[in-house]
């Protein structure tokens, strides 16, 4: 029997990367899981041998022996969930984005004040193996001062459409589904500098290009070729009160040759290339040397960030340690999406207090 007793809520395409590695995890036991459809929550109660199956999270919340949950619904019902989850008395990872809004995602951070309770945001990207190796190179100070970063996450095809594609749902396109990502892995390497200020732009121009055809890609379990009411593309400039900058530009549709990931950060001592695999840029002697980390994932490994982050949750609610991804990291990211989102809007510079 493990010492946590986990329930799931959202039984998406995302929850099997949780379910994994809770699995995987001998200090937790399954005991819950909601979904709106009760057929696939009863597929994977089957395969992950959990007792209780819901359609509505309030009562997975309800059952005491639930003592943590993972939050892997749409995304305008982060909030709602994390708040009832933490005023019951749960744990929660929440998959990331926190929420939609700043006024959601203050609403969470009040919560978790005043339950006492953790919430950790699901930035699974901090947890990749090559992002740990890194961080020892930073913390050492080896990278020196770091004052600017760049990211780019291009798909030439990638709208998985459903929900994915739907505004009220999802808050957004690749800017809030994947930018996200790259955006709190640079600033989390950055040393988390206060926001200043952000400018941006996103475009819809392409659509969804259902049109495509011999040229296969991801669709979300409830795609809809009809449905597209997000950007194709945002990019982004980010400064930060130090004088720091990021660079940021993402993609679910784009006339590209090929999809592409690339995340950079460099300081006055060094620099880094995280993605597509993670090498160290510094001087020795006068010289320019290039140190490619010899480390059995050397770019972003997807399952195994997966059960890092799961173990890190795990142990952060048995009291070992704090979590590294707390609630207050989650409200500064919607504090950036958004003020992306409305500098694109209002075509002009947007300060952040």
């Amino acid at each position: 029997m493990g010492e946590l007793k986990v329930g799931l809520i959202g039984n998406g395409s995302i929850s099997e990367c949780h379910l994994q590695a809770y699995a995987l995890n001998p200090k937790v036991e399954l005991v819950a899981i909601c979904d709106l459809q009760e057929d696939r929550a009863r597929e994977s109660a089957r395969k992950y041998n959990i007792p209780h199956i819901y359609t509505d999270y309030r009562e997975l919340l309800a059952n005491p022996d639930v003592q943590a949950v993972s939050i892997c619904t749409w995304n305008n019902s982060h909030a709602e969930i994390s708040v009832a989850a933490l005023r019951a008395g749960k744990n929660v990872l929440c998959e990331k984005p926190l929420c939609k809004t700043v006024d959601e995602a203050l609403e969470v951070e009040r919560a978790v004040r005043e339950t006492g309770k953790l919430l950790q945001v699901g930035y699974v990207r901090r947890h990749a193996s090559n992002i740990a190796v890194l961080k020892k190179f930073i913390d050492a100070g080896e990278l020196g001062d770091i004052y600017f970063a760049k990211a780019s996450l291009i798909r030439r095809l990638g709208n998985p459409g459903g929900w994915f594609a739907d505004k009220e749902r999802s808050g957004g396109g690749p800017l809030i589904d994947i930018g996200v990502h790259v955006i709190d892995l640079c600033w989390y390497l950055m040393g988390k500098p206060k926001v200043k200020s952000v400018s941006g732009n996103t475009y819809n121009k392409l659509g969804n290009r259902s049109h495509i055809e011999n040229y296969d890609f991801y669709k979300a379990a409830d795609y809809d070729a009809s449905l597209n009411t997000v950007e194709d593309m945002a990019n982004a400039l980010i400064r930060f009160e130090n004088g720091a900058s990021l660079m940021v530009d993402v993609s679910f549709s784009l006339h590209a040759k090929d999809n592409s990931a690339m995340v950079n950060i460099y300081g006055d001592k060094g620099g880094a290339e995280i993605e597509p695999v993670l090498s160290i840029v510094t001087e020795r002697h006068n010289t320019i040397i290039n140190i490619d980390p010899q480390i059995s994932t050397p770019g972003f490994d997807f399952q195994g960030s997966f059960n890092t982050e799961i173990n890190h949750f795990v142990d952060s609610c048995l009291g070992l340690h704090e979590t590294s991804c707390p609630v207050e990291d989650g409200v500064e990211m919607i504090k950036i999406l958004n003020a992306i989102y409305q500098s694109a809007a209002e075509g002009r510079e947007i300060e952040i207090n």
